[in-house]
């Protein structure tokens, strides 16, 4: 992507060494400048905007489109100035823009206002405010990708998972493994592609081409080899409806030909599709912008504002985001209402009147039984949001899915042959995970890890409250994520569920879990309103997982049947 003598000098840019920083700035400055000069004044006029058809295609074209070398360079520029944890680097990119804006050379400036459209800037962690051990996560990621990306910045509420979440994408996507490196990539965008989501979509395009990948494969899955075209089917599933994947899905897969899949390489995809499926939710329930380099995150027209210098689009100054805006952002706690003031004090009510009702009696597996049926029936009339303008509203490009299969309620007892999921009959802990290592070593190991973090991630508080037990909630949000997709834990009293969990509350878990592009901010504001962003990003981590492990438990349980 870089020009040939200037690849070294941005490579040098990730160093943890301040010395060599410096040389690699020197350079990139000398570099930048010099064709900043033979451009001149305009730099020409901003190429117009090409006709695409999602963002798949957006991103190909964007990647493929034959900018110069300078705006190349320029949006690489902006990026570091605003998504690098080295303050030097910060700065001297800030600083460098700035001097080829002197000379008269338009600049970039990125669309979004910082990583989520749902949560104002300032109430992020700010780069260089950071805690120690966020700011190792946050250079361990920039060194491995060159920038710091929205997922990250977010998750960095949260470090003890982040570094979990950081070694297990790592592991998956840069590690060697069964899959080629371009085919991880691929299937991430097939993945991504099935919920809309743009933002992964635009990503693992751009990462695709970095790898080697063929630019003819992102005119559609039919331009794709067959091999993979042929994961559309589990992909789909797994996606909407993974209590319908059978042996039968899995031996299609296995017996193709010279078209098939190894064992291997099937549990290396499965865990892509679902970990992408999974992560389109958490970028939606968190309303992630695009990336500042990626299509959509940046322009090179001028904002229509009077005067504003580049530093104030490079240091946070609130005066861009107030012109563009035309006010702050609101926070979340301005818009509490007076019935929200007893919310948590309610919730923490009702959490201690179940533990007192749990100390006193424990009902039977018959009762256990029909409260499940009966929360598992009263979650399809939870219906996710409809008529909303989802976060992100470009159309995915219709070769990457098929658009006639959506999500659809897991089926009412006795109205289809799909059993409940009995939990113990398969586990994670007892089944799963050991059939993954097996098959794709070290991967189970991290993954359990991973969910083991955020299912007892707890800082013991509940908004202004400390000291609080909050289990009870967490296995709450879990398992109703779990009964929505049919699967029961035969030892889990389901009448908890509605006592801690409020409507606004269900309709926002329904949605970003099972159909995550029609989540808005309306929906994100609605819900515990007294509770801080940290924790609401606390609970999108738990529905990601909650919903990983899921479509997990289904694949895995049909690769074992297949297996016998």
């Amino acid at each position: 992507m870089e020009d040939g003598d200037g690849a070294g000098r941005w490579d040098g840019l990730c160093s943890r060494d301040a010395n060599l920083r410096q040389v690699a700035l020197d350079g990139v400055r000398q570099l930048v400048l010099g064709l900043s000069e033979k451009a001149g004044p305009t730099n020409g006029k901003p190429p117009p905007p090409a006709p695409v058809h999602g963002p798949a295609a957006a991103a190909a074209t964007a990647a493929l489109r034959p900018l110069n070398g300078l705006d190349h360079h320029l949006v690489r520029l902006l990026l570091l100035s605003q998504r690098c944890p080295f303050s030097d680097v910060r700065d001297r990119c800030g600083a460098i823009l700035q001097a080829v804006q002197e000379m008269g050379v338009r600049i970039p400036r990125p669309l979004g206002q910082g990583p989520s459209e749902f949560i104002p800037e300032k109430e992020i962690i700010q780069l260089g405010r950071e805690d120690a051990e966020t700011r190792l996560l946050f250079i361990e990621a920039f060194a491995t990708l060159g920038h710091l990306d929205n997922i990250t910045l977010l998750m960095g509420f949260h470090p003890r998972y982040l570094d979990s979440f950081l070694k297990t994408q790592h592991y998956l996507m840069q590690v060697d493994g069964p899959l080629p490196y371009h085919y991880r990539h691929y299937i991430a965008i097939m993945a991504a592609a099935r919920h809309q989501c743009s933002y992964l979509v635009n990503i693992h395009v751009n990462d695709f081409l970095q790898v080697g990948g063929d630019p003819k494969w992102l005119a559609g899955l039919d331009s794709a080899p067959l091999k993979l075209q042929a994961l559309s089917e589990v992909n789909k599933i797994l996606a909407h409806r993974p209590w319908l994947i059978t042996k039968d899905h899995i031996e299609k897969l296995l017996k193709a030909e010279e078209h098939g899949w190894s064992l291997a390489e099937l549990v290396h995809v499965v865990v892509l599709l679902t970990h992408y499926h999974s992560l389109a939710s958490f970028t939606y329930g968190c309303g992630i912008n695009p990336e500042i380099h990626c299509d959509g995150g940046h322009t090179f027209r001028l904002p229509s504002v009077g005067s504003c210098c580049v530093c104030d689009f490079t240091n946070g100054n609130d005066v861009v985001e107030d012109l563009l805006n035309g006010q702050e952002g609101t926070k979340v706690s301005s818009k509490m209402g007076t019935e929200t003031v007893c919310e948590v004090e309610d919730l923490m009510k009702k959490m201690k009147q179940l533990q007192e009702c749990r100390d006193e009696e424990e009902a039977s597996q018959e009762e256990m039984a029909t409260r499940f049926e009966r929360e598992k029936t009263e979650s399809l009339y939870v219906a996710p949001a409809e008529g909303e303008e989802a976060v992100d509203t470009r159309d995915v490009s219709r070769r990457f899915e098929d658009p006639t299969y959506g999500y659809k309620e897991f089926p009412r007892q006795g109205e289809q042959n799909v059993p409940t999921f009995r939990a113990q009959d398969y586990t994670w802990e007892d089944h799963g995970y050991s059939l993954v290592n097996r098959l794709y070593p070290d991967v189970g190991q991290l993954l359990d890890e991973k969910f083991q973090i955020v299912y007892n991630l707890t800082y013991n508080t509940m908004a202004m409250h400390k000291d609080v037990d909050t289990s009870m909630l967490r296995r709450a949000i879990w398992n109703y994520i779990h009964c929505m997709f049919g699967i029961r834990y035969d030892d889990y009293d389901y009448g908890e569920i509605n006592q801690l969990l409020d409507r606004s509350f269900k309709v926002y878990i329904k949605t970003v879990v099972c159909c995550p592009a029609k989540t808005t901010q309306r929906m994100y504001d609605s819900f515990w309103r007294q509770f801080k962003h940290s924790e609401k990003i606390h609970v999108n981590l738990l529905l990601m997982e909650a919903r990983m492990q899921a479509e997990l438990l289904y694949a895995l349980t049909a690769i074992t049947r297949y297996l016998t």
